[in-house]
């Protein structure tokens, strides 16, 4: 049974608010720790003779069941196309009726830069001001876009990525949309000189080192969603208030597998998760010396209670 509502990238980026995403990531959140939805683990299909990987990620969440089909292909921004692509398929929980096909990459990256913004609002500290960014790709626009709405106090940004012609194109463009100010960096040491520090690199090794984090800085650690993935050193980690989305998923691919693997740190150095916080379960920062991390690995429940809100903005419109 095919939907009768099929959404391209187009119609996504258009019906999908970044304030509302924020809002209804934050809320799946809370929903995970307080046992409102369902969401298995992850399911990777590896696929090295082409140097990427498919993941099948099912949940349900708010009356609405669906599955996200997505591949990570880095190769494939020297084909012109977007390394993250993806596709969900919602369904009426009631009755397994397929409701909507929905495109998911930008949708994909929206609600991990939702994610990353509820992280800050609940990890960084009450006055931050100056956000960094560790690279300058798709990913890091809605981080800065999403967060800007989570933490209305950022007034500056700082970007660093090896491709300076990247990150000038970045501040260009990011700076007119938010009215912020951007400052292209030479190095990793200058953008991580910040209140919130945001990594969204494919590295599989450390990229913000210990030397580079002052204390007080709250991370975002995006890039790391596979095994063998490193973004953080394991020094820096050692030192950091952990804060995962799923422990589970994060000891499998997230930041701290690879600290994990090599007895860096051990799962008791894992503080909690972010929903149990934001359900007000366990505390999130304490003093504003902590140095916190947030090691994200996209949730399921994030990417169909997006879907959900693109599919019914879409049917009411179609009511028109």
């Amino acid at each position: 049974m095919i939907p009768d509502i099929v959404l391209n990238e187009a119609a996504v980026r258009e019906l999908l608010d970044m304030k509302e995403a924020v809002a209804a990531v934050e809320n799946a959140f809370k929903a995970y720790s307080l046992g409102d939805c369902e969401m298995p683990p992850k399911l990777y299909l590896d696929l090295p003779k082409f140097s990427g990987d498919y993941r099948a990620m099912p949940a349900y969440i708010d009356g609405v069941a669906g599955i996200k089909w997505v591949s990570v292909y880095p190769n494939n921004p020297k084909h012109g196309l977007p390394t993250v692509i993806a596709t969900i398929i919602l369904n009426d929980s009631n009755t397994s009726v397929p409701l909507a096909m929905v495109d998911g990459t930008y949708l994909t990256s929206a609600r991990t830069g939702a994610a990353g913004a509820v992280a800050a609002k609940y990890l960084a500290k009450k006055n931050a001001s100056v956000m960094g960014l560790i690279g300058a790709g798709a990913q890091a626009k809605t981080q800065l876009i999403a967060t800007k709405h989570a933490v209305p106090g950022i007034t500056k940004v700082k970007v660093y990525d090896p491709r300076q012609a990247v990150a000038k194109a970045f501040a260009e463009e990011l700076s007119a949309q938010l009215g912020v100010n951007i400052e292209v960096c030479a190095s990793i040491q200058e953008a991580a000189d910040s209140d919130i520090v945001v990594t969204t690199t494919p590295s599989r090794t450390p990229v913000l080192l210990k030397k580079h984090v002052k204390p007080g800085t709250h991370i975002n650690a995006i890039g790391a969603d596979a095994e063998g993935k490193q973004e953080i050193e394991s020094e820096l980690m050692q030192i950091c208030k952990i804060v995962v989305d799923d422990s589970a998923q994060a000891c499998h691919s997230g930041e701290v597998n690879v600290p994990l693997s090599c007895g860096a740190i051990s799962e008791s150095n894992i503080y909690g998760a972010l929903g149990d916080i934001i359900a007000g379960k366990i505390p999130g920062r304490q003093n504003d010396d902590e140095i916190t991390v947030f090691d994200s690995t996209g949730l399921a429940i994030q990417d169909i209670a997006c879907a959900k809100l693109v599919y019914e903005k879409a049917k009411k419109n179609n009511g028109k």
